[in-house]
């Protein structure tokens, strides 16, 4: 069998490769040879077989092939059970790659007799087989296909006969249709809104994780629709209690995420660890308070976050689903929901139980936004209680602080320094220090949210800010470092001019330029730490003059390389790959910087360089963030010195 599967995939490969230079005789030997074997006794090669046709149709388009869709529908029809469950299988992933097609004259409409077809199996025998046929009709939910709306109501009646399945495929799949259905057809789920919120609180605590995690998907769907503070309000103290349950870490999530590994720091990174790291320019941040987190793996709008960066974790879990969810559904019931969950917190957050204590800082942290005016009055409290957090001796502890902290640091900021924003400073500069890379990462996120709401409060404490930033550099491993290069950007831009001051420029310009020197031309690391600099350089002025030049003359040269190689590349491709623009525009954005920072001292360098000629090459470029980034630095480069743009006008 192992054998056959793999033949299978390769042909698969094959199919996906080279479908159209295929023979006709040999593309009809591959349909009918598919055809025969969809009802193998063996779940395997079925499965495989379903992949090979979808592919197929995915390539020579449905319509080239007329008779697959009736051979499969018939099938189902079939006493024998492989036949049914193998093109079912087939069918479901068909559905999955050509919903739109599906839908269209192209092929005279099949959903109108599909539909109707996959909604007689919601009630067979086979748990396997139910399941496929709502995956099938799933897929037709979110664009409202004509066909299944006419048959909405059947479609309704039928899930809510599934809503207690023994299989928890089916669930699953009975809590997609629910979620999308909320989305696109509300006005026939209100009928029966309560008995939904009652069936999805049980769901949420499904025993199937998987399951959980679909149903916890409602709650982010209602929460963006009208009803959802009439319909929700009184199920709300038997919701949150669940959600806040979910924010657990479980023993599998601890098992992976190392809990009880305290000091990691001396380990290297491993490269697949580090996401791929895409240029944000100071031009294109839409959003600028969610910077930080999203280093964390998570964007601020999805709230949460304690950096799970493992890959098995940075996925979408419950955990995360869990605290987006109350997120989300404290912006929408504001104070109301303390009453509610106070209590909730009072009980997690002094827990003995690391777990628990653990989940009840990352709820305090979730409904920062929502529930800020109502949280005021215990911040008194509670802030100098999280301070003494950072200290606790779990690392997923102390890590979930960070965040959470960081959620509140623009009401620590509005207090009296000595009482608050002060020992968190300190507190939190101690854990940028910490003996384990999780930590590291989440106070280095964490102090970055804190500089942008306290900017020149920090002034005062500037020396020992760079001291331990500068501290961190001999001490992270490679992934930390990229967020360092942030925290360290996010500070000039906090604190601006006073930043130039001898003493500091000589604590913080060595590392950087060390790093500079070290990192080759074609390394993606150049990326975070350009933006960086160009941070620092505007912040420093006439400060930077000493690094001025081998900076300028490398972000010339960057810019220069990558369009050349461009050209290369649009020449013959075949034998020059494209290059990576991001260097372009982050080399750029740097000069951008330089020409902010130097202003007139800039006018010299300009002079002994092509960068004019290079400027109106990068503004004809294909990619619009290279013309943005380029007209950025046109702006900048009139007003340093506009004796050299004037030539080019």
């Amino acid at each position: 069998v192992p054998t056959r599967s793999l033949s299978g995939l390769i042909l698969k490969n094959n199919v996906r490769a080279h479908y159209h230079k295929f023979l006709p005789e040999v593309t009809n030997f591959i349909k009918q040879e598919c055809l025969s074997a969809v009802g193998d006794p063996s779940p395997m090669i079925r499965a495989t077989v379903g992949i090979l046709i979808t592919t197929i149709a995915s390539k020579g388009d449905l319509t080239t092939w007329p008779e697959l869709l009736p051979a499969l529908c018939q099938m189902l029809d079939s006493q024998d059970y492989n036949a049914c469950e193998g093109a079912f299988g087939a069918l479901q992933k068909i559905c999955e790659d050509s919903a739109e097609l599906l839908d269209s004259d192209a092929l005279n409409r099949p959903l109108n007799v599909l539909i109707p077809k996959f909604l007689q199996f919601f009630r067979h025998t086979s748990p396997k087989i139910r399941s496929h046929a709502i995956a099938c009709v799933n897929q037709f939910i979110i664009n409202r296909t004509q066909a299944l709306m006419i048959h909405i109501d059947s479609f309704l009646e039928n899930l809510f006969h599934l809503a207690n399945d023994d299989d928890s495929e089916v669930r699953r799949n009975v809590c997609r249709a629910l979620v999308m259905l909320l989305e696109v057809r509300i006005d026939r789920l209100i009928p029966q809104m309560h008995n939904i919120i009652e069936y999805m609180l049980v769901r949420t605590q499904d025993p199937d994780n998987g399951v959980a995690l679909e149903a916890c998907e409602f709650w982010l769907s209602l929460a963006e629709q009208e009803i959802c503070n009439e319909a929700l309000a009184p199920h709300l103290p038997r919701l949150i209690p669940v959600l806040v349950s979910g924010m657990k870490y479980s023993e599998i999530d601890i098992i992976l995420l190392k809990g009880d590994v305290e000091e990691d720091d001396m380990v290297p990174d491993r490269e697949e660890d580090i996401r791929p790291r895409f240029h944000k320019s100071k031009t294109h941040a839409l959003h600028p308070s969610n910077k930080h987190s999203e280093e964390n793996g998570e964007d601020d709008a999805d709230a949460e976050d304690g950096g799970d960066d493992d890959s098995s974790l940075s996925d979408w879990n419950l955990r995360k689903c869990s605290a987006a969810a109350l997120d989300v559904l404290a912006g929408v019931f504001r104070e109301d929901l303390l009453p509610v969950l106070v209590p909730i917190l009072k009980e997690t957050l002094f827990h003995q139980d690391w777990v628990i204590k653990e989940s009840g800082i990352l709820a305090l942290g979730a409904i920062a936004e929502g529930c800020m005016d109502g949280m005021i009055p215990h911040l008194s409290e509670l802030i100098p209680y999280l301070i003494g957090c950072l200290s606790d001796k779990k690392a997923l502890v102390r890590a979930i602080t960070c965040w959470t902290l960081s959620r509140y640091s623009h009401w620590v900021c509005a207090q009296s320094h000595d009482t608050y924003l002060k020992p968190l400073m300190t507190e939190l500069l101690k854990r940028v220090l910490d003996g384990n890379k999780r930590v590291q990462e989440a106070a280095c996120s964490a102090f970055a949210t804190l500089e942008e709401e306290a900017c020149t409060e920090l002034v005062p404490y500037l020396g020992f800010i760079l001291e331990t930033l500068v501290f961190a550099f001999g001490k992270y491993q490679h992934k930390n470092l990229l967020i360092l290069y942030d925290a360290i950007g996010t500070l000039a831009e906090s604190v601006g001019h006073h930043l130039n001051k001898p003493d500091y420029i000589n604590i913080l310009m060595p590392p950087l330029i060390n790093k500079w020197n070290v990192l080759k031309d074609e390394d993606k690391d150049l990326f975070p730490l350009l933006e960086c600099l160009s941070s620092v350089a505007t912040a420093l002025q006439s400060g930077f003059l000493p690094y001025c030049e081998p900076v300028y003359r490398r972000c010339v040269s960057l810019v220069e390389q990558t369009l050349n190689q461009h050209i290369a590349n649009t020449q013959s491709p075949e034998q020059f790959e494209a290059p990576d623009k991001d260097f372009m525009i982050v080399a750029l954005d740097l000069l951008s910087g330089l020409a902010e920072g130097l202003d007139g001292h800039i006018e010299r360098l300009v002079m002994n360089s092509n960068v004019m000629q290079l400027l109106y090459q990068c503004m004809q470029d294909p990619t619009p963030e290279v013309r943005q980034s380029s007209f950025a630095l046109l702006g900048d480069l009139t007003k340093a010195c506009f004796q050299h743009v004037l030539p080019c006008i």
